[in-house]
């Protein structure tokens, strides 16, 4: 994985619009900012719009966005190493805290990210490149006013769709049920995809996507969860 997954300096952050997150100033650990400062040059990449990143051809790839604190992440790719992981967080925290579990579980499998994922996607990504992105409990910008900043919009999901390989899937959870009937249309409409649920809608949770311990609370409290696998055709 060292060597599939590479790129060189970093460039400047081109401003965007309207992010489909907060870059909210987190509390760092002592170890995270260690993991920051020392692992980051072994398993980060850094954003450099002008350095595509390579992927071995030979072996799938898997690219999360918004991975959190990397719990679930650290899991698939503890129980797939024969597939390539490549996460997108822009929390610091959450990047450092997985930083520390890749070392921690001696993984060779798994590159982080810490930028803005559109912008990997639209400059670092090759196209056709994919075998499979997923995005799981994506901020739902619940108010009205604020869901043109929920990530899973048309313009995104075809950008999605021209990175991933033929029979790749789009792997999509939420436990907001108006986010998923609002992921659900979109990708129906979708040009070039298809759902992967029998019934049409939703499917059960796949065994390869951890339970993690936030999605366990709100189980516990009473809260729905609904998976979405779209495969591109």
């Amino acid at each position: 994985m060292n060597e599939q997954l590479k790129t060189n300096d970093p460039n400047t952050n081109p401003k965007r619009t309207i992010r489909s997150f907060v870059l909210r100033q987190g509390r760092l650990t002592k170890g995270q900012e260690q993991a920051l400062i020392n692992l980051w040059p072994i398993f980060g990449i850094e954003y450099n719009a002008n350095s595509p990143i390579t992927f071995d051809t030979n072996t799938p790839a898997v690219l999360e966005i918004g991975f959190g604190m990397g719990a679930s992440l650290i899991e698939m790719a503890k129980n797939a190493p024969n597939k390539n992981f490549l996460g997108i967080e822009v929390h610091k925290p959450g990047v450092g805290a997985c930083l520390m579990a890749i070392e921690e579980n001696q993984l060779s499998n798994l590159k982080v990210m810490c930028h803005d994922a559109v912008e990997v996607l639209e400059n670092m990504i090759p196209n056709h490149s994919l075998d499979k992105v997923q995005i799981f409990f994506p901020d739902p910008w619940h108010k009205a006013r604020h869901n043109k900043r929920r990530i899973i919009q048309p313009k995104f999901v075809q950008l999605i769709y021209k990175k991933l390989k033929l029979g790749g899937v789009l792997h999509l959870a939420t436990d907001w049920q108006h986010y998923a009937e609002h992921m659900l249309e979109v990708l129906t409409q979708a040009e070039g995809f298809e759902n992967l649920s029998p019934t049409g809608d939703y499917i059960p949770r796949p065994d390869d996507r951890p339970i993690t311990k936030f999605e366990k609370r709100g189980q516990n409290l009473g809260h729905g969860v609904w998976d979405l696998q779209f495969i591109k055709k």
